[in-house]
């Protein structure tokens, strides 16, 4: 009997979300959709200046990772979530947002500096456009790693985002390592096409030989594969992914359980903002599999939780909105 459902580790984020017109990426030459590492002061500055401008839309816990395990755990599953956190009032929110301390975590002793922020840009179509300033989350290392709680796991599942920092990267090598000697099941996220663009050889060193699970959209499936058809990406993908889910948004999703393609029709809402909505997607659906579903009960149950979450401003739901959609989608 293992203590948790999955170890998740990745960044640890407090996201600051604006409304913000499309004029506004151009005049700042900012990349709509994509998200970009930041200096501390480049993203201070941007804030100011849309401060003067626009509303906080929402300030909530993040992270991409951490988002997934939020889900899982708001769901019923049980996560650990390796991470790094400052000693300020950022890594405190963070920690708080968590879900009521119902998360075990790595961070035991926090250090000096500043806790990791994201700068969300909202625009009229519901894009969520990222600059990030990682801050002590840049030297995540193999010191967060906690290998005793990744035996009593049965998934470990990593984000993307941590190939951008060369310690973070050399610790998710070595704990997908360490996972497929113990028979631990790993499941990987893309969790974004700048991953794609500018870091995929970082991308497919963190792959290696595959993975047991990938999760991503269809924007990263084609980048990953360097294919514009979507059939002949996710023949490629199943190289490297024993089983996938690729996001399609209102299109729903396609799953690979390893033997049959399923697909997964989506949920028509008036989508405010998709920030979060891959996060909420993988962690739905990391959550069914561990208490036996399918593949397609899985995907259904996924499916509804991320269209609910792109209703909303903000990456995660209230602890009833998921008991919600689990009994819709479940019973």
């Amino acid at each position: 009997m293992t203590k948790y459902d999955v170890y998740g580790v990745g960044n640890a984020l407090v996201d600051t979300e604006f409304e913000v017109p499309d004029s506004f990426f151009a005049e700042h030459n900012i990349q709509k959709g994509f998200m970009t590492l930041v200096s501390y002061e480049q993203q201070k500055f941007l804030v100011n200046l849309l401060m003067q401008k626009y509303h906080v839309k929402k300030q909530s816990g993040g992270g991409s990772a951490g988002n997934t395990m939020y889900a899982l755990t708001q769901f019923g599953g049980k996560a650990f979530y390796a991470c790094k956190v400052a000693n300020d009032e950022t890594g405190d929110f963070f920690l708080e947002q968590l879900g009521d301390h119902n998360i075990d975590t790595s961070v035991n002793e926090r250090e000096e500096g500043t806790s990791g922020q994201c700068l969300i840009m909202v625009s009229p179509d519901a894009e969520r456009t990222m600059n990030t300033f990682l801050g002590v989350s840049e030297s995540l290392s193999i010191n967060e790693i906690d290998f005793e709680a990744v035996k009593q796991s049965n998934f470990i599942y990593i984000e993307g985002y941590l190939v951008t920092s060369p310690s973070a990267k050399s610790a998710i090598v070595d704990l997908k390592e360490f996972a497929n000697k113990n028979e631990i099941k790993t499941a990987f996220t893309f969790s974004d096409p700048s991953m794609l663009e500018y870091f995929k050889d970082s991308v497919n060193e963190v792959l290696g030989d595959g993975v047991d699970l990938l999760f991503c959209n269809e924007q990263e499936l084609k980048l990953w594969a360097g294919n514009e058809d979507f059939n002949e990406a996710c023949k490629t993908m199943e190289s490297i992914a024993n089983q996938f889910a690729v996001t399609r948004g209102p299109k729903g999703a396609m799953l690979f359980d390893g033997e049959t393609y399923i697909s997964i029709a989506g949920n028509p809402v008036q989508a405010i903002d998709t920030n979060g909505a891959g996060d909420m997607f993988a962690g739905a659906f990391l959550y069914a599999i561990s208490q036996g579903e399918n593949f397609e009960t899985a995907g259904k149950l996924a499916s509804l939780a991320s269209s609910e979450v792109v209703t909303v401003f903000g990456p995660r739901l209230k602890a009833e909105q998921h008991r919600d959609i689990a009994k819709r989608a479940l019973d």
